[in-house]
């Protein structure tokens, strides 16, 4: 053999074993398990809320099993604290040392703009099952950064408005948390109450934390409205809820909430007398007449001993849309981009957050968005039961993303008042 007959076939057997090497290398990489980096609040102020989101996520994975498109899941819990510093903390040692192929998670706004900033500039995707600060998804939106099962906060309250509206409702006063997840709650009501005729009265801000409502409650009848909006949290919710009827406003007034006002995770711990017949918005009613709902219901009921409060139904629903995504992309999540895409055109047909789910071009879900009533069921157990609906509402209320992204942040300053 001469030498350069030699080196010819030196280099074909040589180019042969780098072939198989790299093809060794992506089998590897697309067969191996598929790890999920999942961050929530299990210490901290928002750990209540935090173990729900887990119990949700986990009964998924539960029910549907850990493989798919013939790859193992391993899901790696990481507690964010309910602190900015720990989830930044937590996600990058997911990402750099646990080599997670996403991060799904986090509640508070704080830990998800956090997380949101990190996966900016390493290219993770990051899904955000709760985390509902408007702009993640409208003026500062981020490819990668997804809300699956989540939702703007100001997308909730604007079917309400309208309700209010066709109740006859014509001065609203509202009394809400001074920050920001409440003026943009606020906001989105406010704004579509009065592109629809209505007056807005009067607003009451408070403290996060506020033990004692009754500066604000005793402001209330000088405004003269006919209705009450309540944007509250936590323990603001509860004790809110607990005065409003200690104070007898609740035979003056009408009083209309937001989602987390009676929640679940809230009603729970209050009296009937206390709850009945508080009317609210969400994507989510424990006490709805749907077969998906119902058989969530059931099975979280069964497993945990209570109902199922809205960060639970959240956690559940981001598995299944999620999975949804992987089995499109045939487990290939290492296509960060075909798998992205894969996300962002699903849609879930039945879901604990009802039907039809899907994503708008800024990553935030379109949702068939309850009007709902606390009723008491005969077992004495308080639910959300719904009297309405509103089909297909956007983030982006009565206005195209363009016209909508012109006017400014919701704030205390901007509530979208029509002129």
């Amino acid at each position: 053999m001469n030498r350069r007959h030699f080196l010819q076939t030196a280099g074909a057997a040589g180019a042969l074993t780098l072939v198989s090497g790299n093809l060794r290398m992506a089998l590897a990489q697309t067969s191996g398990p598929i790890r999920i980096g999942f961050l929530a609040p299990l210490t901290g102020t928002a750990a209540s809320a935090g173990r729900e989101l887990v119990d949700g996520w986990n009964l998924y994975w539960q029910q549907a099993g850990m493989e798919l498109a013939g790859r193992k899941v391993e899901v790696i819990v990481e507690d964010d604290a309910s602190s900015p510093d720990t989830a930044l903390q937590k996600a990058r040692r997911l990402v750099q040392q646990q080599n997670v192929h996403m991060l799904v998670g986090d509640i508070l706004a704080n830990t998800g703009l956090a997380v949101a900033e990190y996966a900016k500039g390493t290219g993770t995707p990051y899904f955000m099952p709760v985390v509902a600060a408007d702009d993640l998804t409208q003026r500062t939106r981020i490819p990668n950064v997804l809300r699956v099962a989540g939702f703007a906060a100001s997308q909730m309250t604007r079917p309400l408005a309208d309700w209010c509206l066709k109740q006859g409702y014509k001065r609203v006063v509202t009394i809400g948390q001074d920050y920001t997840f409440g003026h943009e709650q606020a906001g989105g009501f406010i704004q579509n109450f009065t592109q629809g005729g209505g007056t807005l009265a009067g607003q009451l801000w408070h403290p996060l934390n506020t033990a004692d409502f009754s500066p604000y409650l005793g402001q209330i009848p000088s405004f003269s409205p006919d209705v009450v909006l309540a944007i509250e949290t936590g323990a603001d919710a509860a004790r809110l809820l607990k005065q409003w009827y200690s104070f007898g406003m609740k035979q003056q007034f009408p009083l209309v909430t937001s989602q987390n006002t009676t929640d679940q995770s809230i009603i729970r711990n209050l009296l009937p007398a206390e709850a009945l017949g508080i009317v609210s918005s969400a994507h989510y009613a424990e006490g709805a007449d749907d077969p998906a709902v119902k058989q969530f219901v059931d099975a979280y009921e069964k497993e945990f001993k209570i109902l199922p409060a809205i960060f639970a139904a959240e956690g559940f629903t981001a598995g299944l849309w999620i999975a949804d995504a992987i089995k499109k992309v045939q487990g290939n999540v290492e296509d960060i981009p075909a798998f992205l895409d894969a996300v962002k055109s699903t849609t879930i047909p039945d879901s604990p957050l009802g039907q039809n789910l899907h994503m708008d071009d800024y990553g935030n879900p379109v949702y068939n968005i309850y009007i709902r009533e606390v009723v008491e069921r005969p077992d004495g157990k308080l639910v959300n039961a719904v009297i309405g609906s509103y089909a297909e509402v956007s983030q982006f209320g009565n206005l195209s993303p363009e016209e909508y992204l012109k006017q400014p942040p919701f704030s205390r300053d901007f509530q979208g008042v029509a002129k």
